[in-house]
């Protein structure tokens, strides 16, 4: 574990190098520990690939009896006594949650692309996206869209060259070995593949976001008609 500086208001805490099942459950692992309860002075905590950066506020650091010059030295110690010593909290259970796809005409734009680069029919493209299963690693870029790995490596595809200005909520597309879904109108360089009718980001309920850090996805192909219902109905 290393810890540095991020500006005057945060620390890193790196916890790996490379992005694994087993680097993300020492962050997971390290997030859970800091936010219950939170250290003092501590207002945010964001998990990532291989670290999580820690947000405080320096006067409330001061005031919980932070030197002035050693805010960063006193906080870097309290949050390796907390690593070292996690409080007891209940353990959650990580949650499978079914994405509907549907691979078809103007939602798949990129599917020839992807099955030109990887050698692959459409369908085995559709197929093997389809049979993986994926752990949501994080959540950002933009409010709930989940960065997925667990993509099979046959389709690896490299992202586009020149972004597209907009791309739909609810476009799933594949960049390098990651997978994602765009949750909101956006500009974008992944490649699209399908689409899902399921909103992923919806601000009036709590939580907003559909997906978190640590659950698992599964991928279900439906026609255009399951679509346009399911669409309906949400």
């Amino acid at each position: 574990m290393r810890i540095t500086p991020l500006g005057d208001t945060a620390l890193t805490i790196e916890l790996g190098d490379s992005i694994d099942e087993s680097t993300h459950g020492r962050v997971r692992g390290a997030w859970q520990a800091l936010q219950a309860p939170p250290l003092p002075a501590v207002t945010e905590l964001v998990p990532a690939y291989t670290s999580v950066t820690l947000f405080y506020d320096p006067y409330a650091a001061v005031q919980a009896g932070a030197p002035d010059a050693g805010i960063v030295e006193w906080l870097s110690g309290k949050v390796r006594e907390r690593l070292k010593n996690p409080p007891k909290s209940e353990k959650v259970k990580p949650r499978t949650v079914e994405i509907p796809v549907c691979y078809d005409g103007e939602f798949g734009a990129d599917l020839g692309l992807v099955a030109k680069h990887t050698r692959l029919s459409i369908d085995e493209v559709i197929n093997r996206h389809c049979k993986a299963d994926y752990l949501v690693y994080l959540i950002g870029f933009a409010p709930g869209f989940p960065y997925l790995g667990g993509l099979p490596k046959e389709l690896n595809a490299p992202r586009h060259a020149k972004p597209r200005m907009n791309v739909a909520p609810g476009s799933v597309g594949i960049a390098g070995n990651q997978t994602g879904i765009y949750p909101l109108d956006t500009p974008g360089g992944w490649n699209l593949i399908g689409r899902t009718p399921l909103r992923l980001f919806t601000p009036e309920k709590d939580p907003p976001v559909l997906l978190r850090a640590g659950d698992r996805v599964k991928f279900r192909a439906i026609s255009a008609g399951e679509f346009a219902k399911l669409e309906t109905s949400r």
